[in-house]
């Protein structure tokens, strides 16, 4: 059953799971199964990666779920940067991927297209000043979203420092494709 959705209902969960949707709930209640509640209601939803970890922890079958192709948006404000990587992804992977060289762009592309990974050139700001990465980080729709940062002017002192700015991973630039293949499977936990 391939889904198309990010987020599903326990309904959708318990059919993948062959369980009953009450199963589903105590899973979700008890904090084994990862997800929120609907505000104002009480009806839960899972993200599809949470599922996914979910189902291999417990070895329940995967036979019937198609995770799709992860989705990848390239944010660099260099485009033979986004044109080389773009190309290299294509030849090497099945992933979705779309581009963008300016904030406003790459904030236009997340709402479209909903990437599972940003790779994020993180000396892009919007108008304000403000990352891209922390704008991601307060958007609802956008939670599960990773970003790996892309950079060839850090420290790796500066590189440690990204995870607590809301950065999924890093990526020092120049970088062969197999490492950003690698660190965007790390992030989204498709290949274990």
């Amino acid at each position: 059953m391939p889904f198309e959705k990010d987020v599903l209902t326990t309904g959708e969960v318990a059919k993948l799971c062959n369980v009953a949707p009450r199963t589903v709930s105590k899973w979700f209640d008890s904090g084994q199964l990862g997800g929120y509640r609907i505000p104002g209601s009480k009806d839960r939803r899972i993200p599809v990666p949470e599922l996914h970890r979910f189902m291999k922890a417990h070895g329940i079958p995967l036979a019937d779920f198609s995770y799709g192709n992860t989705r990848v948006l390239i944010v660099d404000g260099q485009p033979e940067v986004v044109d080389a990587l773009e190309r290299a992804l294509r030849e090497s992977t099945d992933y979705e991927i779309r581009t963008a060289s300016s904030a406003f762009k790459a904030g236009l592309e997340c709402e479209r297209f909903r990437p599972h990974v940003v790779l994020l050139d993180i000396h892009i700001s919007d108008a304000e000043g403000k990352s891209l990465a922390a704008l991601i980080r307060e958007s609802d729709q956008m939670q599960m979203t990773r970003v790996i940062a892309m950079s060839g002017k850090l420290t790796d002192g500066q590189a440690q420092g990204l995870r607590g700015a809301g950065y999924d991973g890093f990526l020092k630039k120049p970088f062969p494709v197999r490492d950003v293949v690698k660190t965007i499977e790390n992030v989204t936990s498709v290949v274990h």
